[in-house]
């Protein structure tokens, strides 16, 4: 019988255009900072206990990460920027989760669009048109460890529009 790894992916909160910044560089809008505590306040009674949380290094991500991590009392939770999740075709997103050491059953990846949109049409069982700025994904897979990743089933989707 296979185990089950469990995976949440969550897009980056809306960020700002206002300044004139390198994209890497770019900040979380007043907006995305709001969806974030609307989705934490949503998340706040789910048992969400990763065993490593994992955010690309752009500023908008890390800042999202953040937030959730001081909302969700995740700090006990090992934490750390891979600059191979500032992704948008997806193929390294992938790569970073089938490198996941098998001892990690439950996973949690802030990260980018078209690469989160592509990753849950791939490998979730539920079609979405375009993964929104904070949306939250869960999917569960019956494998023994990351590197045998295969389609799963996606458990449940929380986005902010939902939340309004």
């Amino acid at each position: 019988m296979n185990d089950m790894k469990i995976l949440y992916l969550v897009r980056h909160a809306k960020s700002s255009w206002k300044d004139n910044l390198n994209d890497h560089k770019r900040p979380l809008k007043k907006r995305g900072v709001e969806d974030v505590f609307l989705l934490c306040k949503k998340l706040t009674y789910s048992i969400l206990n990763p065993d490593l949380i994992l955010s690309s290094d752009a500023e908008r991500a890390k800042a999202t990460a953040d937030l959730f991590i001081r909302h969700l009392d995740l700090n006990r939770i090992s934490f750390s920027l891979d600059e191979r999740l500032y992704d948008f075709s997806g193929n390294e997103l992938t790569n970073v989760i089938r490198l996941c050491d098998k001892s990690i059953d439950k996973l949690m990846i802030f990260g980018h669009n078209y690469a989160i949109t592509n990753f849950v049409n791939t490998y979730g069982d539920i079609i979405i048109d375009n993964v929104p700025t904070c949306g939250f994904i869960e999917i569960h897979f019956e494998i023994d460890s990351w590197e045998e990743l295969k389609n799963g089933n996606t458990v449940r989707t929380v986005f902010p529009k939902d939340l309004k």
